[in-house]
């Protein structure tokens, strides 16, 4: 298989998957408010997405193990698509948790799936770059979701829920049409390698890289949630700055996601993931001192570029760890990511309304334990004792 002509083939997959899921994220709080929603039960609709996630992403990298990538792929977004379509057409509350369940469900095979994709058809040495360019369509399609959401938000709060499903239905039929499969397993490679489950973690030392994801998304998640009020009250920046600031933000990281091969390349993976881990731990720590537009824009970006670079190369390191089962092992890596995501939001909150720079103090913390075990990992795995 080619690898420069189905790179830029799941580029767009991935980048108009996210702009579909991007457009209904500035609408989707107020959609739910106008059909009666308290602030309660919108972040329950949020975080019940999430739940689904975490559930069933390894149940879906395992089935594209077995079955192949190409129809899960097809699973997960007609998945989107369809709780786009139920979500434009909700009148009561129950139904705005049907499509976020289903649609939570269904589109928890897109990443695990796609990145064991890229896992399938690059070689060891070009598996970061192949990651990257996933990291960064996803960061691109988030950027420009949200903003096309806005704009049709103008006409009124259905539009935008039709648009993201015709967005997805598009997705869907080229995936269909123009993606070959990737993998075509014999029976006797449908045994996946168990050792790649996180529930070895006494033996296993790949295991780490699975809670390493897990606390970088919980701060991560933690700063999404809590930002805007605290630039609010430290700088003064309203809803339309702050969306500017989350644009660079999404920028740099995708800029440095899409170089993900180069400096693979030149520095290996290792030594990406841990300078990933002190730059995001440095933005966090900027954060606190911001005063005003530039100061925000310039510290957000550098955590960008910290954190963007942690999650493509993680992948590639579980992905060569284990020879069989690549769905399995980004399922679950999806699957811890989609716990930090539950549980940070959350835990964000308590924390601002502790104090409301402790969300971005627990950020440097929580990015010491992702380096310790990340340094922990390393000192155990064979990857690294033969020198990468």
């Amino acid at each position: 298989m080619n690898l420069k002509k189905v790179l830029p083939i799941l580029f767009l997959i991935m980048f108009l998957v996210m702009v579909g899921f991007g457009i209904i994220i500035p609408v989707l709080p107020f959609y739910a408010e106008e059909i009666g929603a308290t602030p309660t039960e919108l972040g329950l609709l949020m975080a019940v997405y999430s739940l689904m996630q975490f559930i069933f992403a390894p149940m879906w990298g395992k089935i594209s193990d077995r079955v192949g990538r190409k129809p899960v792929i097809i699973i997960g977004i007609f998945g989107l698509s369809l709780s786009f379509f139920m979500l434009a057409l909700a009148t009561e509350l129950w139904m705005l948790f049907a499509a976020r369940i289903i649609g939570g469900i269904l589109s928890a095979a897109n990443m695990p799936t796609v990145q064991a994709y890229v896992a399938d058809i690059t070689s060891e040495e070009d598996r970061s770059k192949g990651m990257g360019i996933i990291g960064a369509a996803t960061g691109l399609g988030f950027i420009f979701g949200p903003a096309i959401g806005g704009v049709f938000t103008n006409i009124n709060l259905h539009t935008p829920f039709y648009i993201a499903g015709f967005v997805s239905f598009v997705t869907m039929l080229f995936v269909i049409f123009v993606l070959k499969e990737s993998i075509h397993y014999s029976a006797k490679n449908r045994h996946m390698n168990q050792m790649t489950a996180p529930d070895k973690s006494t033996k296993n030392p790949i295991t780490m890289l699975y809670f390493l994801q897990f606390f970088i998304s919980l701060s991560l998640s933690g700063l999404e949630a809590t930002f805007a009020y605290f630039a609010a009250v430290k700088a003064g920046l309203n809803a339309v700055t702050l969306g500017y600031i989350f644009m660079i933000m999404g920028l740099a990281s995708a800029f440095v996601q899409g170089s993900m091969g180069k400096l693979t390349k030149k520095f290996g993976e290792g030594t990406i993931i841990q300078l990933g881990i002190i730059i995001s731990a440095l933005g966090f720590g900027l954060i606190l001192f911001i005063q005003d537009f530039t100061t925000a824009a310039i510290f957000l970006a550098i955590f960008g570029i910290g954190n963007g670079v942690i999650r493509p190369s993680v992948s590639s390191l579980l992905t060569k760890s284990a020879k069989l089962g690549h769905g399995a092992v980004t399922g679950y890596l999806s699957s811890f990511d989609s716990l930090g995501r539950i549980i940070g939001p959350v835990l964000g909150g308590f924390l601002y309304s502790t104090f409301i720079g402790l969300p971005y103090i627990s950020g440097v913390f929580l990015s010491i334990i992702a380096l310790l075990l990340f340094q922990s990992y390393a000192s155990r795995s064979t990857l690294f004792q033969r020198g990468r």
